[in-house]
């Protein structure tokens, strides 16, 4: 009895997607600005079957930003956020360095290519855990309650992609950049005095 082919195909068209958006995960946190031929020559596929999964190259790079930020909530799943609010924020954030560094490259072609809205979106699970670590935070009386949380967690994110791109461009040693980020964050949600 012959096995359907069906199964077969389906699975081989995952694989395919699999290596097509690790691919332009890698080409594209090399630089932004890759050609999707640079991409397709580096997942080992033919145009033809990148435009087979992906319509256009917004699309490409909205599942590459996806795929980067599941894993980073994979990794960020497991940092112990019980406790002090601050020594949580600390541990939160040398982890999530990491992963900003990684994937600056990345989150700046999505920048060309996706609404605003679509980006914060993706990072929404990201974002609420930081929101839910800064009221924890307040109500301990360690963080900040004078200024809007929704602006505080924006606050926390433009820092982090901002110590990603100086030292991107040579002005923050990548080795003091965790440092300097927590620090930041740290005067700006302690409360004013």
């Amino acid at each position: 009895m012959a096995t359907p082919a069906r199964p077969r195909r389906r699975a081989d068209a995952e694989r395919s997607i699999a290596r097509i958006v690790s691919a332009a995960r890698e080409v594209l946190g090399r630089d932004p600005g890759a050609s999707i031929d640079e991409i397709v020559t580096a997942a080992g596929v033919g145009r033809m079957t990148l435009y087979g999964h992906f319509p256009n190259r917004a699309a490409l790079v909205e599942a590459a930003l996806a795929d980067a930020i599941r894993e980073g909530e994979e990794a960020l799943s497991a940092v112990e956020l019980g406790g002090d609010a601050r020594a949580a924020m600390t541990r939160l954030l040398a982890a999530t360095w990491s992963l900003v560094a990684e994937s600056a490259r990345l989150l700046e072609a999505a920048e060309e290519l996706l609404p605003a809205a679509r980006i914060r979106e993706l990072h929404g699970k990201s974002a609420a855990r930081v929101e839910d670590l800064i009221h924890r935070g307040q109500r301990q009386g360690v963080f900040r309650t004078d200024l809007p949380t929704d602006w505080l967690v924006n606050v926390v994110h433009y820092i982090l992609n901002g110590a990603a791109e100086e030292s991107r461009a040579g002005r923050l040693r990548p080795g003091d950049a965790p440092a300097v980020v927590i620090a930041t964050i740290e005067s700006v949600l302690a409360p004013p005095r």
